[in-house]
């Protein structure tokens, strides 16, 4: 190549050089020139939206657009629609066996909505212009969503699951003993069910925080929360333990004055038999119940042998009324109160109603008496023994004690208003609680003259609180009527086999006054109450006639009949529960 040659190729090669370099040069510019137009024009946009009254746009609260809204006009629109989901119903389901409504406002569930539009409103309205850039640029093209913070009465919702998983049906029986007379009794235990509680309330919530306003609107119906259980066996009966807890030498009752101070009785106990011998009759079969022997050795000085003076204050007392002419049912309520007369309780001591009134039997002169059992009023054994134990129930409360465990019935009572009620069952439901006073206190029952009445005795305290009970009836639940075929009545014929009455839902408070000023008033429970429905039993139809008599009048069909019970409820303060009029009076169970 000559000289030449390579001279132009150089230029060519310079020149192609410049060109692209001009070419970025001019990219950078146009990329420059654009990148200060956003910036310019997104610190304006940011600029203007310092100076707005309303949230930005692209923002969401709980997923519903707030964007150019006020904060009133955007408070009242989430208000509305978590009034939405905070009214909808949920239902706990554990197969078909057992449901039980929920209901939001028995936790206090609640929504921060306050809270949630100031944070939306705030978003874009910071002092830093380049980072309110950022933002309001990113809500414009992906969306700001802001949640909502909630909140719920942690208590009041362990209440419930726990109240749900004392009753679901099949539950694990764990063994359990009595002592009763020279005899220690061990009932077996039996294989069942525990509900996952961890579970439940973590559905629970896990439904309140996932409903949408919008999806609601559209489908109302009631939300279903399946009760989570796992299948267990009984713990094995632990013969050591047991005796380590009944175990005790003889001791004498006896008081000190300064600071006053009463030591109840202790009577000695002890096995009978070895613990070889014990351990071989746990061993020897697989059955319900164990007895093993026992020996006691009474102390020689007990209370009843100090006398009144150790219980001089009167610190409660509650009657409920009985019929008398019910003898069956009357001896019950005398047999299980006998038994917890003269019980005197040490400070922190807890009372158990099962432990201290024992099992009922028919050997210790229990009789049938009307209970409640798979929705109906039947006779069973030992009828009547809630009424001692929801007796005892009130005045426990007005002497201001801690109640540890309690359940209401299934059914409304009439011997207590409808939150003021405590059921017991044997080996599976019990009523306890504990003397939490600086003293012992002293309990007297007394069963006579269709008065039940129970009188908790100790020492004056330096403050002691007037003590009000205050059920409040939240909802009504309306019971229905059950026709019955029968074919031993006469045609037409109606006869009312069992009266009806509503449920209800009910919120009862505790309320503390001193010197006539109110001190406290909190939540003692939250109790539903099923309704009974009437049960009317129908003779068979009235055969069509063929060829009708045009001067025959038919005659009106035979009023229904009604079974009266066989005993006349009362109840000490509240009537009996609602029922249509045609249909009686309830009998007391």
């Amino acid at each position: 190549m000559s000289t030449e040659d390579t001279a132009n190729s150089n230029e060519n090669l310079d020149k192609k050089e410049k060109q692209a370099k001009n070419k970025n040069l001019w990219k950078l510019i146009i990329i420059l020139v654009i990148l200060i137009t956003t910036l310019v024009f997104s610190t304006i946009f940011a600029l203007l939206n310092l100076g707005k009254n309303t949230i930005a746009k692209g923002v969401t609260i709980k997923g519903i657009d707030v964007s150019n809204l006020t904060i009133e006009e955007a408070t009242n629109k989430i208000n509305e629609a978590v009034n939405v989901e905070l009214l909808l119903g949920m239902r706990l389901v554990y197969g078909e066996e057992y449901t039980v409504d929920f209901d939001a406002n028995q936790v206090q569930y609640s929504y921060d909505v306050a809270e949630a539009v100031k944070e939306a409103y705030s978003i874009g309205k910071s002092e830093n212009i380049i980072l309110n850039n950022y933002i309001l640029l990113g809500s414009v093209f992906f969306g700001k969503n802001v949640d909502v913070k909630t909140s719920y009465n942690e208590e009041s919702l362990n209440g419930i699951v726990e109240d749900v998983s004392a009753k679901v049906p099949g539950l694990v029986v764990q063994a359990s003993y009595n002592m009763e007379g020279d005899q220690l009794i061990i009932n077996n235990g039996k294989a069942g069910i525990v509900v996952k509680k961890d579970k439940l309330k973590e559905d629970i919530l896990h439904n309140m925080k996932e409903r949408d306003a919008l999806k609601i609107m559209q489908d109302s119906q009631e939300q279903v929360v399946q009760i989570q259980v796992e299948n267990v066996s009984p713990d094995p009966i632990d013969l050591q333990k047991i005796y380590i807890e009944i175990h005790k030498e003889p001791k004498d009752a006896y008081f000190v004055l300064e600071p006053f101070q009463l030591f109840p009785e202790e009577n000695g106990v002890d096995f009978a038999i070895t613990m070889e011998e014990a351990n071989a009759i746990i061993q020897a079969e697989n059955t319900e119940e164990y007895v093993i022997p026992l020996k006691l050795t009474p102390a020689a000085k007990t209370i009843d042998d100090i006398g009144t003076e150790a219980f001089p204050y009167l610190v409660s007392s509650f009657s409920t009324k009985y019929d008398a002419s019910n003898t069956n049912r009357s001896g019950n309520l005398k047999l299980a109160a006998n038994k917890i007369n003269g019980t005197v309780l040490m400070p922190g001591e807890e009372f158990s109603f099962n432990e201290i009134v024992g099992k009922r039997t028919i050997e210790e002169g229990y009789r049938n008496a009307k209970i409640y059992e798979n929705g109906q009023v039947v006779d069973g054994l030992a009828g009547g023994i809630c009424q001692i134990s929801s007796t005892l129930y009130n005045a426990v409360l007005l002497a201001n004690l801690e109640v540890t465990e309690r359940r209401n019935h299934s059914f409304t009572s009439t011997y207590v208003p409808a939150g003021r009620d405590a059921t017991v069952v044997y080996g599976t439901q019990d009523f306890k609680f504990k003397n939490s006073r600086t003293y012992p206190i002293k309990i007297a029952a007394n069963v006579a003259n269709g008065i039940a009445e129970f009188k908790i005795h100790g020492i004056k305290e330096e403050v002691e609180y007037e003590i009000k009970i205050i059920p409040v009836t939240t909802q009504t639940i309306p019971y229905q009527t059950e026709y019955v075929q029968d074919a031993t009545l006469t045609p037409g014929k109606q006869v009312v086999k069992q009266a009806g009455h509503s449920g209800c839902k009910v919120t009862t408070y505790i309320e503390k006054r001193l010197g006539g000023a109110v001190v406290s008033k909190n939540v003692l429970s939250n109790d539903t109450y099923n309704a009974m429905k009437t049960i009317v039993n129908v003779g068979p139809s009235i055969p069509t006639v063929a060829e009708p008599v045009p001067e025959a009048t038919p005659e009106p069909a035979p009023a229904p009949t009604v079974e009266q019970p066989s005993s006349v409820p009362s109840a000490e303060p509240a009537p009996t529960p609602p029922q249509d009029p045609a249909i009686g009076q309830t009998p007391q169970v």
